[in-house]
């Protein structure tokens, strides 16, 4: 038995002095949109997921950084990204060094898109590729397993290789170690899917052909009718239009409603694909008996991805050669029912899916929903709470920064938690800050919108004409976040300009490694 010796406050509240620390499994998702999964809104089959939300706790208002690598900081160290030192983590301390120093056997399985490679920062076992994104039959050069470089194979036990399915295998490798030993663990799953190229095994795509013939004006009316229905999101909160730079369905030829209705089936195989193995995961903690004293997480690193980069369109998408993307026209769909995509800090760029389980801690009623706020930064308070850990200021030569998340326990208990007092958004020129109901937005250096999320989560109706004071007041606050505890310099501290941004994404042509690095 793993005894927890010492317990802080919010944790002595669930009353488990005798009771084991748990093991934590962190599952992150690349590229989903929020209405991407079944119990999020989607018609895309995700049953594993379905029925741990089914038994679990789903966040309405659950926050990522709107990209790749910025989100893989915050996640891993509770700091905002340049607060972290970026991609070096050279001010950070990761879940893995924390909880490893607090008896945790560490590992991690699929993408890092970090500076050197997670056996560098705590991860004690790795397989997966250090890339932004790879061929999913094929990998890339960047493959490594505990820290040596790893050759793709042709075939991996037994079938051929899939990097879906190869995450699931090695995840489950990690699952046997772990479990034979009495520490408690650590596994954070970071899968490349559905992140583009969309690629997937021919029989799993033909499970999804014809779905989206109906387009994604359709979908996006069917996914938000179902939104409404489970309660996700609230009937006040409108829809919001679709916008000028995507074209209405009923405009395109058949020939392009085909091509577009075939993309959407590769993504939504990927997706079930990444289910599938989510699920043996769920499996094996079940028949290792841990099921219920695990602590079990799945997010997402940013809304769905708006960049049309496709490459060999006449390719079979199970052709290791193919090269497709789907662009801001689903990337609509996948992000119902908000506004815009990856990157930009607008809802549909920042909100992300978060699934909680954990039946031997968790307090809150089977498939409830809550609406309080929560943020990637918050998981390194969250752990540093439930294993009972210390939060280092020094590791080697890396002097820690000052933690930035609030824990999610009291959430998970069925509590009101203390909110941040503000919780700041950046990347590139895409900048957010919300304090309380409040929200002020600009996207690409545009001027500053303001949205009361408690009645216009959509971001439909602009305030800021309407309080100038208000806007005024939080752009002083992002700029002093940005500044003094982001440490952002030059031109990512340019004034706003006076006007929107005119955003359109149908004809971005930028080179696909740009996107994986920014």
């Amino acid at each position: 038995m793993r005894y927890c010796l010492f317990l802080f406050a919010t944790f002595c509240a669930l009353d488990l002095s005798a009771a084991e620390r748990p093991n934590i499994v962190l599952i992150m998702a690349d590229d989903l949109g929020f209405a991407d999964l079944g119990c999020y809104g989607s018609e895309i089959l995700t049953p594993n997921l379905d029925a741990v939300a089914a038994q679990g706790l789903r966040f309405s208002q659950f926050y990522n950084t709107a990209k790749c690598h910025s989100s893989r900081v915050s996640l891993l160290t509770g700091m905002y990204c340049d607060q972290a030192g970026g991609a070096s983590l050279s001010r950070g301390a990761t879940i893995a060094e924390v909880l490893g120093q607090s008896g945790y056997s560490t590992a991690m399985v699929g993408k890092w898109h970090l500076d050197r490679q997670p056996t560098d920062f705590g991860f004690q076992r790795y397989w997966g590729h250090l890339s932004g994104a790879t061929n999913f039959f094929t990998g890339d050069d960047s493959f490594r397993y505990n820290g040596a470089k790893f050759q793709v194979p042709k075939m991996l036990n037994g079938r051929p290789f899939y990097t879906t399915h190869a995450i699931g295998d090695f995840a489950l490798k990690f699952l046997d170690e772990a479990t034979a030993k009495e520490d408690p663990f650590l596994l954070y799953v970071a899968f490349n899917a559905p992140h583009y190229p969309l690629q997937a095994p021919e029989a799993d795509v033909k499970k999804c052909d014809g779905r989206y013939d109906g387009g994604w004006d359709e979908l996006r009316q069917t996914r938000y009718a179902k939104q409404l229905k489970s309660g996700l999101i609230d009937k006040k909160f409108k829809l919001s239009e679709r916008p000028k730079h995507i074209p209405a369905w009923s405009s395109l030829s058949a020939q392009e409603r085909q091509w577009e209705s075939d993309r959407m089936e590769v993504y939504a195989a990927m997706v079930q694909v990444m289910d599938e193995n989510i699920g043996r995961m769920i499996a094996k903690l079940k028949a290792k008996g841990v099921w219920e004293e695990t602590l079990f997480l799945f997010c997402a690193d940013n809304g769905g991805c708006p960049f049309e980069r496709t490459r060999g369109r006449y390719l079979k998408p199970w052709d290791p050669k193919s090269y497709w993307t789907y662009d801001a026209s689903w990337a609509h769909a996948s992000n119902t029912p908000f506004r815009l995509y990856k990157q930009n800090q607008h809802e549909g760029g920042i909100s992300s899916p978060l699934i909680a389980h954990w039946p031997n801690g968790m307090l809150t009623e089977a498939g409830s929903i809550t609406q309080q706020p929560g943020h990637l930064i918050d998981f390194l308070a969250t752990f540093i709470d439930v294993a009972a850990a210390k939060y280092p200021t020094q590791i080697g030569e890396r002097r820690i920064e000052p933690l930035m998340g609030k824990s999610l326990l009291p959430i998970l208990q069925g509590k009101e938690r203390q909110p941040h007092e503000n919780l700041y958004f950046h990347f590139g020129t895409d900048r957010a800050l919300r304090n309380g109901p409040w929200k002020i937005v600009s996207a690409k250096l545009g001027r500053w919108e303001l949205y009361n999320m408690e009645k216009d989560r959509t971001e439909i109706r602009d305030l800021a004409k309407q309080y100038p004071n208000k806007v005024q007041t939080m752009a002083a606050e992002w700029f002093r976040i940005a500044k003094d505890v982001d440490r952002l310099k030059g031109r990512q501290l340019a004034p706003v300009k006076q006007n929107l941004s005119k955003i359109s994404f149908r004809k971005d042509t930028s080179k696909q490694n740009q996107s994986d690095k920014d």
